[in-house]
């Protein structure tokens, strides 16, 4: 099976439906186009949206004095970046095969109407409501929240005699202080033992939240620091006819996340393709298969294969999918549209090319 992959830096290239329809084209058949009208019927790829998650350690300034001070046993004693696999998103989408064009000839002075998308794949024929098409949701990248010592209150946490020495060890023993004391002011204000308690409910919670975000940077002055933060990105693929054994299409380093497949510094993350159903033509009374209709408006008749994504020995993401490519082209009379009295409509699958609806 041949695979034509590729890495994204973001997901901007699996667009729902609905903004896809946003950039459509109606044709109709005139005169001027001899009646005729052209269209591309669709190849379906595969997108596979892999969300990381990144911690990243720093030690604190004092985290040689946490035990001592603190009784904090497990501070973080060197920085260090962490990457997992958080979650694998599966999608499909259609884009247009020019290999397969079909050009269907209607009746003269029919006025047929076909809708299609911006690369030419059909939409709809005879209408202009679109079949709606169920995407999954996709992760988005968030950002790290900033530390405890990156807050306002991590400034006034530092008093003038922590800022004036130059000894680390007493730097943590004022500190350590400071910490017991923004304990009893806050047990002072909850208990009503303080001497100036704040005016209203507003304002105490505004006074606690301050202790409370100071004691949390000296704190972390001894622990260290923990920030995640997300990253998503997108490998997009067009599998053919065959069937396809854990092939990589990417590496995850525990350092710096998703890399290339040839990238041997990360783990592998591999697909396999298993075809479950290849589509079929229709077969007459006789069990045998029926011929295209002349002049047809062509359409696909799909089939369905297995995506799985392995990751550490294990199979983390599995969805089943319907591909064009696995299916075959048929065709319906194009005298179904041009009918006077009730000519019909037809909903195409944008992704596979196959009938949604066909209504008369």
């Amino acid at each position: 099976m041949k695979i034509l992959s590729y890495l994204a830096l973001s997901i901007a290239a699996m667009l729902p439906l609905s903004s896809a329809a946003q950039s459509t084209r109606q044709f109709t058949a005139t005169r001027a186009n001899e009646y005729a009208l052209v269209y591309s019927l669709p190849t379906t790829a595969v997108d596979i949206t892999i969300e990381t998650e990144h911690v990243h350690r720093v030690p604190g300034e004092f985290h040689n004095y946490a035990r001592r001070h603190l009784a904090i046993t497990d501070a973080i004693t060197e920085e260090s970046t962490t990457v997992s696999v958080r979650s694998i998103t599966i999608a499909t989408r259609g884009i247009a095969d020019t290999s397969n064009q079909w050009q269907v000839q209607f009746k003269n002075g029919s006025g047929v109407t076909m809708l299609l998308t911006a690369d030419g794949r059909p939409l709809t024929i005879n209408t202009e409501e679109v079949a709606e098409q169920a995407q999954p949701e996709l992760p988005t990248a968030q950002a790290a929240a900033p530390t405890p010592l990156e807050t306002e209150a991590a400034r006034q946490a530092m008093t003038q005699d922590m800022v004036r020495s130059s000894s680390v060890s007493k730097r943590a023993e004022l500190a350590a202080q400071r910490i017991f004391e923004l304990r009893d002011m806050r047990s002072d204000l909850l208990s009503g033992q303080s001497d100036n308690p704040p005016a209203d409910g507003q304002a105490m919670q505004l006074v606690l939240d301050n202790l409370a975000g100071q004691e949390a940077a000296l704190t972390a002055m001894f622990a260290g620091t923990e920030q995640r933060y997300t990253n998503v990105r997108t490998i997009s693929f067009v599998p053919d006819s065959d069937e396809v054994d854990r092939q990589v299409i990417a590496r995850i380093s525990p350092y710096e996340g998703i890399l290339e497949a040839d990238n041997l510094a990360g783990a592998p993350l591999s697909l396999s393709v298993q075809i479950l159903e290849t589509g079929s033509l229709p077969l007459t009374d006789k069990g045998e298969p029926k011929r295209f209709p002349t002049n047809g408006v062509a359409y696909v008749i799909p089939g369905t294969a297995r995506i799985s994504v392995q990751y550490e020995g294990r199979t983390i993401a599995q969805a089943d999918v319907t591909l064009a490519q696995l299916g075959c082209v048929f065709g319906i009379d194009p005298g179904l549209f041009t009918d006077k009295k009730a000519p019909a409509t037809l909903q195409f699958d944008p992704t596979t090319g196959a009938i949604v609806q066909l209504a008369q």
